[in-house]
């Protein structure tokens, strides 16, 4: 199989791999007082250190989650419980992932009032149309890269217009990390405590750590309610006994991802060059969305205008290659791509597209194994006859 979906799940790192079990025969609670207990409790602390050191935050702000989805709905959920009375909106991009606008209307059943920010026709959020949503807010929240069209935007300028209205942020980072430097002391700055960037939210398995690890960086000052109870465990802010081996291989992911990310960003992008050069060659009527410098090395996302996109999907698989038409949280539903049409693209585009996304295994074979495929892949799909229905 040649693999380019790495944007979904990447590989467990076989170094991670191995740390990860050896760590799993760790006897004891990290919240046991006996000997067993402190032992997992030093390797659990040692491994929120080097997840701090990797994120550039302080330890105590690392919070081990089971993945991108708990920590982007602890965030929306704490910060939002935790509000000043009488701030009820929340600021939302129209391009957000499915976990954090599932949450907001999960939220909105419970008085929230959303306020939402267009993005441009390559998914960007633009600084100032994010600012003048944020008065009065009770929170914001902004995707770092875009996990479809893998656009980057300002995240920076987005958290100085944050802290500037005085409205706690949250960044989903779980597209962007490992192909992105982030630090979170930079983002985070100088700002008032509860505003500007308050949480960060990253997912292992996106870097080669185990599916069911993650972490959401909260700031010290941060004013945020738990979504689980039980203990006191990271602050309070998730209970339940924690996952020592888990931490341990997300803090060796990140730090092998950070090792190597300059050089694979290049590379990356090579090959990503090299893939839509070879479309276009085949499909002339193909066109890569998003931003064409500003995007994720390894991020291809591509329109075929006629075809459907799950139709291209099951063709190119049966060629042995393995993509996505969209985030895989929506795997197996058959629906447009909201990123696609925020972008003010016809909701027939929005079933027309396919994202091609490279990643630490990614070689010049998986390219080639595409090229050879999407020319008679795309006259069979753009011949069904079926694009853009329902």
């Amino acid at each position: 199989m040649h693999y380019l979906d790495h944007a979904a799940t990447t590989p467990l790192r076989p170094e991670v791999r191995e740390a990860w079990l050896i760590a799993s025969e760790t006897i004891g609670n990290a919240s046991s007082t006996h000997g067993a207990g402190q032992n997992a409790r030093r390797l659990l602390e040692e491994s929120r250190e080097r997840v701090a050191a990797a994120m550039d935050s302080d330890p105590i702000e690392v919070v081990f989650t089971s993945g991108g989805t708990e920590s982007i709905n602890l965030a929306l959920q704490g910060l939002w419980r935790s509000r000043t009375a009488g701030t009820d909106a929340i600021v939302l991009p129209d391009a957000e992932h499915h976990a954090t606008m599932d949450t907001v209307a999960a939220l909105v059943d419970d008085g929230a009032l959303v306020r939402t920010v267009g993005v441009s026709d390559t998914a960007r959020i633009a600084p100032g149309t994010f600012a003048a949503q944020l008065p009065g807010a009770a929170l914001a929240t902004a995707l770092v890269a875009n996990n479809e069209a893998g656009t980057v935007n300002d995240a920076a300028a987005l958290a100085e217009a944050a802290a500037s209205a005085g409205v706690p942020l949250h960044l989903d980072a779980v597209a962007a990390l490992g192909h992105l430097p982030l630090s979170y002391r930079r983002l985070r700055g100088d700002a008032p405590a509860g505003s500007g960037l308050v949480a960060l939210s990253v997912a292992g398995h996106k870097i080669g750590a185990p599916v069911g690890v993650g972490a959401l960086v909260v700031a010290r000052t941060a004013k945020m309610s738990a979504l689980l109870r039980g203990g006191a465990q990271q602050r309070g802010l998730r209970a339940g006994t924690q996952d020592v081996a888990g931490a341990t291989a997300l803090a060796l992911a990140l730090e092998l991802a950070e090792g190597e990310r300059a050089g694979e960003s290049i590379r990356l992008a090579a090959l990503r060059d090299r893939l839509l050069a070879g479309i276009r060659e085949r499909v002339p009527a193909a066109e890569l969305l998003g931003d064409p410098i500003d995007r994720l090395p390894g991020n291809a996302h591509v329109l075929f205008p006629g075809a459907v996109g799950e139709s291209l999907l099951f063709l190119l698989d049966s060629a042995g290659v393995a993509a996505s038409t969209g985030s895989a949280c929506q795997a197996g539903v058959a629906e447009a791509s909201h990123v696609v049409m925020a972008m003010g693209r016809s909701e027939q585009d929005a079933r027309s597209v396919l994202r091609f996304s490279l990643g630490r295994t990614s070689t010049e074979n998986d390219v080639s194994a595409v090229l050879d495929a999407i020319g008679d892949a795309y006259l069979r799909a753009s011949g069904s006859g079926t694009a853009g229905r329902s």
